[in-house]
């Protein structure tokens, strides 16, 4: 063999005695066969086996595996990100003519989807009020193939009663999905209250870092994964292996990263809500909060996300107060070790009556800087919106 020769084709070289705790990051794109008849029937291999670095190696599968079991589901598809896990699921089960249910309360860009992508194919889409909850039987007719949640709602915070939706929606043969992204699930696992796609944005809790964009749907049947799988096979879908392995290396410390968030929103929730000037409070362990019951009977705890609506006299003071934040940075997103705010608006995006707000909201996201030098953020910053 040649030096050229050499310079190409890889040694073999012994693993025994390695075994590290660090998953490999496997990298490819050509997987080799071992004969002819392997390479002519790799079109034949199952979605658990490779035939070409796209579908995913077996980094990927370590990822997909761990999620499957914090799921508490039979597999899991990873995607590029939260909004395409979404979509692909919208993808995967809707058919020209076929109606998809999405909850006022959805992640706008869903809706977004929705109306400018389905909609000129043929797929409609309906809004329901999210705590509509066993009412939504109501709302299904024939065409409905798929009903759509998210519990807390985006940037509002309301609870759904998804056990109840679920019972509805199957009494019909109706699938379910949920994005869980705000829960993951420590606190909440979808799939044990029966629904049937659990979708999760690993970009936020998961990856943890503010450095990741990847997406998981965790199924509770076989079949429902091939139909995703050969949904991204044809769309030429898949994700590198290098964000794979951020998402493995922060799925470790996501407990406790989750946990101290959580103590730390709620009691910054709980003493805003008793603070004069602050306005409406938009956390589901308070009382009173729109699911706050049913928060407390189906999640185990809560993260480090929650919303404040300002009241309208704050609206002129809001560029000053945030230009005040000293620890607290100004972005969107969640989930990281970096504590954000991010003046967010529904008034166009809501259209149910009830669920429709003016002003402006803060959304924060707790991270992991001192709480004492957070709390003296907001401080500083309702000083300057009370004027």
């Amino acid at each position: 063999m040649r030096d050229l020769t050499k310079a190409v084709i890889t040694p073999e070289v012994s693993q025994a005695g390695f075994d590290a705790l660090g998953v490999p990051v496997h990298r490819a794109s050509t997987i080799l066969f071992r004969d002819m008849e392997a390479y002519a029937t790799r079109h034949k291999r199952g979605p658990d086996d490779y035939a070409y670095g796209l579908y995913g190696t077996p980094t990927t599968k370590v990822l997909e595996a761990q999620l499957s079991a914090l799921e508490g589901g039979v597999r899991t598809v990873v995607l590029p990100s939260g909004q395409s896990a979404v979509t692909i699921v919208l993808l995967a089960v809707l058919r020209p003519g076929d109606v998809v249910l999405l909850p006022d309360t959805v992640y706008p860009p869903v809706t977004d989807f929705c109306a400018h992508y389905l909609a000129p194919r043929g797929i409609t889409h309906r809004s329901y009020d999210p705590l509509i909850g066993a009412g939504i039987a109501e709302l299904i007719d024939d065409r409905v193939k798929l009903i759509w949640t998210e519990s807390p709602g985006s940037t509002t915070m309301e609870v759904q009663d998804i056990p109840a939706i679920v019972q509805a929606a199957h009494a019909r043969d109706v699938l379910v999905g949920c994005d869980n992204s705000w829960a993951t699930p420590l606190l909440f696992k979808p799939l044990a209250h029966g629904v049937d796609f659990s979708m999760q944005s690993l970009t936020k809790y998961a990856g943890g870092h503010s450095d990741l964009l990847l997406g998981s749907v965790t199924v509770s049947e076989l079949g429902l994964r091939d139909l995703l799988r050969d949904t991204t096979r044809m769309l030429g879908i898949g994700v590198s292996p290098d964000d794979v392995s951020l998402a493995l290396r922060g799925i470790q410390t996501m407990g406790v990263r989750l946990a101290h968030a959580g103590r730390v929103a709620q009691d910054f929730a709980q003493r805003l809500a008793a603070m004069p000037g602050v306005g409406e409070v938009l956390h589901p362990a308070l009382p009173g909060h729109a699911g706050h019951d049913i928060w407390r009977r189906d999640f185990a705890g809560a993260s480090g996300l929650f919303s404040i609506a300002l009241p309208l006299e704050a609206e002129p003071r809001i560029g000053q107060a945030l230009a005040a934040l000293k620890t607290f940075a100004l972005g969107s997103s969640f989930g990281g070790t970096r504590s954000l705010i991010a003046p967010m608006s529904v008034k166009t995006s809501r259209i149910i009556p009830g669920r429709k707000r003016d002003g402006t909201l803060l959304r924060l996201s707790i991270g992991l800087e001192d709480s004492q030098d957070l709390w003296a953020d907001l401080e500083a910053m309702f000083t300057i919106l009370r004027g």
